[in-house]
């Protein structure tokens, strides 16, 4: 008689936790389906559930997020926080990182301008990059010494001007270049490029991109957990934010 109401409890059990799975998941279809503004539906990429009971994030087709009401009537736009005992975490930004590093996981090797050397490689870094930025120039000055640490840099075009600056043109003949790596080295240090943008390149791609991702200027360098870091940053700190310092 006990193992048999000790089943039927643990049948129940599963049955309840199938139907709330379902039921939140079908909450967040349909929330994905009916957001709308002014009869004109909006362009959602994802919905999620959030710590915060009854409001959703929502994940746009640009890049954008908010956190709506289960009905689609009422919108928070900022970032949602959790007051744990650590203090404040940003989980939207957490979110982000982890969207960020999956982005970039799906631009294959042959699309990036690599810089690595025989030291075993203890991390990698993606750096949105443009040749005008004298910051830029000052980061690549640092990568012989981020090899040597072991961390691989891997270069995405941002012409932070927009595609129809020189920055853009002189980042397309980088990756048109026989040797991308050699070329954005020359244009990093002012020399001309001798070679043609007539080829399939990335460069467009990468920039819109990187708009998806947060990036406003350049360099901006991505941690392998996704984490945003604008700016100039050298060799030594950055091995630190990485947690490769001895």
């Amino acid at each position: 008689m006990f193992e048999t109401s000790l089943r039927r409890t643990g049948v129940l059990l599963a049955l309840s936790l199938t139907l709330s799975v379902t039921a939140h998941a079908s909450e967040t279809e349909r929330l994905a389906e009916r957001l709308e503004v002014r009869g004109q539906s909006m362009p959602v990429e994802s919905v999620r559930e959030t710590p915060l009971e009854g409001f959703f994030e929502v994940l746009l087709e640009n890049g954008e997020t908010f956190y709506s009401d289960a009905d689609g009537e009422y919108f928070l736009v900022g970032d949602l926080y959790e007051n744990g005992e650590q203090g404040l975490v940003n989980l939207s930004e957490r979110t982000r990182n982890g969207e960020r590093a999956e982005r970039l996981a799906e631009v294959p090797e042959e699309e990036r301008v690599v810089y690595r050397d025989t030291t075993e490689t203890q991390a990698e870094v993606v750096v949105f990059t443009d040749t005008t930025c004298p910051y830029c120039r000052q980061f690549h000055e640092e990568v012989p010494r981020l090899n040597e640490l072991g961390i691989e840099v891997h270069y995405l075009a941002f012409p932070r001007t927009g595609m129809n600056a020189k920055g853009a043109r002189l980042l397309e003949q980088v990756w048109c270049a026989d040797n991308p790596a050699v070329a954005m080295t020359a244009a990093k240090r002012g020399e001309s490029l001798e070679n043609g943008t007539d080829c399939d390149n990335p460069v467009e791609a990468q920039y819109h991109l990187g708009q998806a991702l947060g990036v406003k200027g350049t360099p901006a360098i991505v941690l392998p957990d996704g984490r945003l870091v604008p700016g100039y940053v050298p060799a030594e700190r950055l091995a630190g934010m990485l947690g490769l310092n001895d």
